[in-house]
């Protein structure tokens, strides 16, 4: 049996974006066309096992509805027919909750999409394993913690969850070596300022697990900064964050998210164009420009429809949902005042920022394609 690829060795973006390798539809928005979206970041449900402390969920009030199954598999077949390239079971609720996961995800696959899913793993069926990971781009483990009281304080979750959840991380590991799957296997750490001394132990388990990466990642805040996150307390964390990647082996990749992660909080846009290129719908079926939208606050300017009402490529279509998006991008809303901090689309914010002014131009990006190309 040959060894699976090494993830290291390859192009595997952890802090930044891949926006450049998509030629063609940035041309077209350069253009002013109605692009369809490349990446789409969305849950199956709002529902979920845990209770984390940094949960950005909370803030995101809104009407719930839930999604069937039928509502699920026409959203993945519009998605496709209009051109969007991936789909990302990653947003404002645990997926694993729904009783559709493992079936969207072989109907994505089928469809053509690549597919991947963010989750606390809890819940993840092993003996449907086998059939999912060889549809999924990445799996990757929301592990904010490396020991387990820890692990249960900031996951909001019984210490057994840490034990449950390592043991399908194993299964995961072992079925991708014995099948020589190409599926990425990640932890990430969404870092707290007061966890600081969480983030060695996770990437010596990350390392002894034989996942193929561990992330390190920003904590994100709302507008009102109803979360109290002090961004200023990231700066003195450098050493740790080096030394967390300096486990880093031709088979292990730890990676701080820095440019994020000693950002301060602060964006240089004042325009959002990075919206129609990956939109966050939310687990209620609520399509939104993104999940920092989705409180009921924003619905009069920003909610656009519900895919549980009207099929999403009639959505697409529609005049709301390009009034939004081009709204985002005009001169009367400011990312810098009206956002919240370190949003999904930052780092693609920052690129077409640069294009739009004529800072940077279209060129062809240098080297090879980077892994997972479609999850910009």
């Amino acid at each position: 049996m040959t060894k699976p690829e090494n993830k290291k060795k390859q192009n595997l973006i952890l802090d930044g974006h891949k926006l450049a390798w998509h030629r063609e539809r940035l041309e077209a928005w350069l253009a002013g066309e109605r692009i369809a979206p490349i990446t789409i970041d969305c849950a199956l449900t709002r529902r979920c096992t845990y209770n984390c402390v940094y949960c950005y969920s909370k803030l995101q009030i809104h009407d719930e509805q839930k999604m069937t199954r039928d509502v699920i598999f026409r959203f993945l077949d519009d998605a496709a027919e209009i051109g969007v390239k991936a789909i990302s079971f990653v947003s404002d609720g645990e997926s694993t909750c729904s009783p559709h996961l493992e079936d969207s995800i072989l109907r994505g696959k089928a469809n053509g999409l690549d597919m991947a899913l963010g989750t606390n793993g809890y819940l993840l069926k092993i003996d449907r394993l086998e059939e999912i990971l060889p549809a999924l781009t990445y799996l990757r483990f929301n592990f904010s913690a490396g020991e387990p009281e820890a692990y249960s304080k900031v996951m909001g979750c019984r210490i057994e969850a840490y034990y449950r959840v390592i043991e399908i991380i194993k299964e995961c590991v072992r079925i991708k070596r014995k099948k020589n799957l190409s599926v990425t296997l990640g932890l990430q750490m969404v870092l707290l300022p007061e966890y600081e001394n969480q983030i060695i132990p996770l990437a010596r388990l990350g390392k002894k697990l034989g996942v193929d990466y561990t992330v390190i990642k920003h904590c994100s805040d709302d507008e009102l900064h109803t979360l109290g996150v002090d961004y200023s307390k990231y700066f003195t964390m450098g050493d740790t964050l080096r030394e967390a990647e300096s486990y880093s082996t031709d088979d292990y990749l730890v990676k701080a998210k820095w440019s994020k992660i000693m950002s301060g909080g602060t964006r240089k846009y004042s325009r959002c164009y990075g919206a129609p290129f990956m939109p966050q719908f939310s687990g209620s079926g609520l399509v939104a420009p993104c999940g920092m939208l989705f409180n009921s606050r924003y619905a009069e300017k920003f909610h656009i429809g519900n895919i549980i009402d009207t099929p999403f490529k009639e959505i697409w279509k529609s005049k709301r949902y390009w009034e939004v998006m081009d709204y985002l991008a005009s001169d009367k809303f400011d990312a810098r005042t009206d956002c919240a901090c370190l949003c999904l689309q930052h780092k693609i914010n920052e690129f077409l920022w640069d294009l739009k002014n004529g800072d940077i131009s279209l060129d062809e990006p240098a080297g090879e394609p980077p892994d997972h190309i479609n999850f910009i």
